[in-house]
């Protein structure tokens, strides 16, 4: 049996994101040594309690988690509370979180953790804005460089944006941040929306998802449907964050391309632009997405 991979995962908990999770936690090929919530799709009380609520949906009191960065490293942030509710879950309801989130906050505990671990081993899954990331690599630079890999939800290559014309959402909520990612020590692998529409569901995918009776797959079921909320009209909706874990698991599925990228953090910020200056970042720009979307549905599936 292959052992199952060390990861902390870094969210703003959002729909997505939720879907993201729970496969994580119910697939039995991830070991969650930690989760930091950043605020991003809905503030940061918000997406911190989300990640109690679903901690406790899968009742896993036993994986740490803490509050992380309230806003980006410069400017005012942005938010998706019109796709993904007040309370972030589009209403579904969800248990009260079982334990307390740890008052220290996200670096100390991600510095903790890996500080804990052997150099390289853990791998961060970003599933939000990367502002904890930079707060982590100032604050605790000897614990950054203990991060194996980074794989993140963000960016745009060659899609239109959903944070305008020309940005992804994660990136543009805290551009800089994105900058100081890539600039940095550890490997980055970023899924932009040139991959992440492709993964789509369906009501049929849905309602054969739900069919599964795992409370990961009932739960997971019920999110993506409040995703369609206000988007009745569209026959699918796109997974985007749950392509980081996806990606962690199965390579083989995407196409990746190593590019040279720079963020814009002024005239359009978020943008990406291939550079001969830029950090060298992979890139996954094509996926296998029947085969994804299986992997997915089988991994929130598991008993």
């Amino acid at each position: 049996m292959t052992p199952a991979l060390p990861v902390l995962i870094d969210t703003d908990p959002g729909l997505d994101d939720a879907v993201g999770i729970l496969f994580a936690l119910a697939c039995g090929r991830f070991s969650v040594t930690a989760m930091t919530a950043v605020a991003g799709n809905i503030g940061i009380g918000t997406t911190t309690r989300n990640i109690g609520r679903l901690l406790a949906a899968m009742g896993r009191d036993d994986v740490p988690y803490a509050a992380g960065a309230v806003g980006p490293l410069q400017g005012d942030g942005l938010d998706e509370v019109a796709i993904h509710g007040n309370d972030g879950m589009g209403g579904v309801d969800l248990p009260a979180p079982l334990t307390l989130p740890d008052a220290r906050g996200a670096t100390a505990r991600l510095a903790e953790v890996l500080a804990a671990a052997p150099a390289g081993a853990l791998t961060l899954l970003a599933l939000g804005p990367l502002t904890n990331l930079v707060h982590l690599a100032h604050d605790a630079p000897q614990a950054y460089v203990r991060i194996g890999r980074i794989i993140a939800m963000g960016g745009t290559i060659h899609e239109p944006g959903n944070a305008g014309p020309y940005a992804e959402f994660n990136i543009a909520s805290d551009p800089l941040a994105a900058q100081m990612v890539f600039d940095g020590p550890v490997p980055t692998t970023l899924i932009p929306l040139d991959v992440t529409r492709k993964l789509r569901a369906t009501p049929d995918d849905l309602d054969r998802l739900a069919a599964l009776g795992t409370d990961a797959a009932r739960l997971s079921a019920d999110l993506i449907r409040a995703y369609f909320h206000g988007n009745a009209d569209r026959a699918s909706r796109p997974l985007h964050d749950p392509c980081v874990m996806l990606m962690a698991l199965h390579p083989q599925l995407f196409g990746v391309e190593q590019m040279r990228l720079c963020v814009d953090t002024a005239e359009h910020p978020g943008r990406l632009s291939q550079m001969q200056n830029g950090a060298m970042v992979d890139v996954a720009m094509t996926i296998d997405a029947p085969a994804a979307l299986e992997a997915l549905w089988r991994g929130l599936g598991t008993v």
